[in-house]
């Protein structure tokens, strides 16, 4: 009986010596390891790629967001804000409708190709895109018209940032030719150039037209 009680003593501080030892290892260690790595390698990206402007965060560059204005339309959503360049469309949010950044749940609408609900929706943006720039509708790009997969790309085609640039120039009463060069300016090549596609940051590219707007 005596054995068999300092057997099990034995297999239980065995095995909190275990469960303290991996505890400090994999719970206290290796993530301080890591963190530490991580700051110093990868400091920007480690911290959420923040951006700020003025002194203070305004958002992340791996992120998108919404540039809307107090007002809404009669389906309830706001309204986007002419003074800036607008992003892509987003199905992320509570549901497939939301294409204002509720981000409640991140990704696309899994709606498939041949999808009545897809059809309408990209119509609707391409009339909805064509009139708020004043352009052709034949005029929009690709991605204008369809959500991301992630559904908070923070990246727009150089196509779609030259579209927006005579708004944004005439509702902030600046030069065109000054906003166009702008959005040149901030056109992303390809990675190792020739992997993905040209493509403009959003964030930058409106906290980059706020400089210009108080210059």
């Amino acid at each position: 009986m005596n054995n068999s009680v300092r057997s099990t003593a034995r297999l239980v501080v065995a095995g909190l010596r275990a469960l303290i030892a991996l505890t400090l290892v994999c719970g206290v260690i290796y993530p301080l390891v890591v963190t530490g790595i991580a700051q110093a390698a990868f400091h920007d990206k480690a911290n959420g790629s923040e951006i700020k402007a003025d002194g203070k965060s305004v958002g992340s560059e791996r992120l998108g967001q919404t540039y809307v204005l107090d007002k809404k339309d009669k389906d309830g959503n706001p309204l986007p804000d002419p003074k800036f360049f607008q992003p892509r469309p987003s199905a992320a949010g509570p549901n497939t409708e939301n294409t204002q950044y509720h981000l409640l749940v991140s990704g696309a609408s899994n709606l498939a190709a041949d999808s009545k609900v897809l059809l309408t929706g990209v119509q609707q943006r391409r009339a909805d895109v064509a009139a708020f720039n004043g352009v052709s509708p034949a005029a929009v790009p690709v991605d204008a018209l369809t959500a991301s997969a992630s559904g908070v790309d923070p990246d727009i085609s150089p196509e779609y940032a030259r579209l927006q640039a005579d708004r944004v120039a005439k509702a902030n009463h600046l030069d065109a030719e000054k906003v166009r060069k702008l959005v040149e300016d901030h056109v992303d090549g390809r990675i190792l150039g020739f992997m993905g596609e040209e493509r403009v940051n959003v964030l930058k590219l409106n906290i980059a037209l706020r400089e210009l707007a108080k210059a």
